[in-house]
């Protein structure tokens, strides 16, 4: 048994490991995965000096409850996140965004997100993981990925292999912001909605429902009419493609989307916003605003730009 390890008290509910996904496996049906929220993914990592690329814990609403054994550990947590650490019989609030030096015998209880749905762990060190494909990211849909391919659970115990020196404290002032519109761009299947179809996609506020996770997100609210076709040939998906089936109610492909479907596309996420697609809870409201390919590729370029000047002041 490794010298350094995590005692899984509470798992939380959906806790697994990920990275930057694995590339290029959409030919046989895998596809990318990795962190939801790829900016507090990086700034998880940042913060504690790791590789940009290095395993994190996401969990989503509820985190595990943790209690760590073996050398100084520095650790920190990313989102919108309410957490724990007891040292001893002092129990302290934790902030994000910060880093925190754990000891032998601490706990940290990441107790829940705040009005949004995944947070990030990132330690001072290397998880002992086995990868898949390049990759340690966690599908429990397909059972891929480091831990067997399933989540964590209660009395599991979180190897690490490796501890660096890097325990300094280190603080970014950032805070989440949510986002109005979700702007979107046409999909190859646009015409086969009505006008009026297509009005309600860009007109009407629809509801993020509960059946919802990190494979898609289905939304309420008017139906979008379809005018030729509500089932076609499968075709090959991309995280972010807006699906409707014959019910109208709109389906967002997320990270650990299927790789090809038959559904009619109507629009794709631009990249820029699903970072704060992916945050919004069941009940919250979203309402799409069309851009064109160009407009898309800038407001890329300016969400990157912004992440690394982020990353910089760390």
């Amino acid at each position: 048994m490794s010298k350094n390890y995590f005692e899984i008290i509470r798992a939380g509910i959906n806790s697994t490991f990920q990275d930057l996904g694995r590339k290029n496996l959409y030919h046989i049906g895998i596809p990318f995965s990795g962190a939801m929220d790829n900016r507090n993914y990086l700034l998880a990592n940042k913060l504690i000096g790791n590789d940009h690329n290095d395993p994190v814990i996401e969990f989503a609403y509820q985190g595990p409850h943790l209690k760590y054994h073996g050398d100084k550990l520095n650790i920190a947590i990313t989102g919108d996140v309410s957490f724990k650490i007891k040292k001893g019989d002092n129990l302290t609030d934790g902030k994000c965004y910060q880093t925190f030096i754990l000891e032998n015998n601490d706990e940290l209880n990441i107790i829940s997100t705040n009005k949004s749905v995944y947070g990030y762990l990132a330690i001072s060190g290397t998880f002992d993981l086995k990868l898949q494909w390049s990759s340690c990211s966690t599908n429990t849909r397909a059972n891929i990925g480091s831990n067997n391919g399933a989540k964590l659970s209660d009395n599991q115990k979180i190897n690490i292999k490796q501890i660096n020196q890097n325990l300094s404290i280190t603080k970014l002032n950032y805070v989440n912001t949510k986002i109005e519109n979700i702007r979107v761009i046409k999909g190859t299947n646009f015409n086969y909605f009505s006008d009026e179809g297509k009005r309600n996609f860009f007109k009407n506020e629809f509801k993020v429902s509960k059946l919802s996770d990190r494979m898609g997100m289905r939304l309420e609210g008017q139906k979008i009419e379809n005018i030729i076709d509500t089932n076609i040939r499968s075709e090959g998906l991309i995280k972010g493609v807006i699906q409707v089936p014959a019910d109208g109610n709109p389906i967002i492909m997320l990270s650990d989307h299927g790789t090809i479907g038959g559904y009619p596309k109507i629009g794709v996420v631009i990249s820029a916003d699903y970072d704060k697609l992916v945050q919004l809870t069941p009940g919250s409201n979203v309402k799409f605003q069309e851009v064109d390919l160009n407009s898309a590729e800038t407001l890329f370029k300016l969400y990157e730009l912004e992440t690394q000047n982020l990353i910089s002041q760390i």
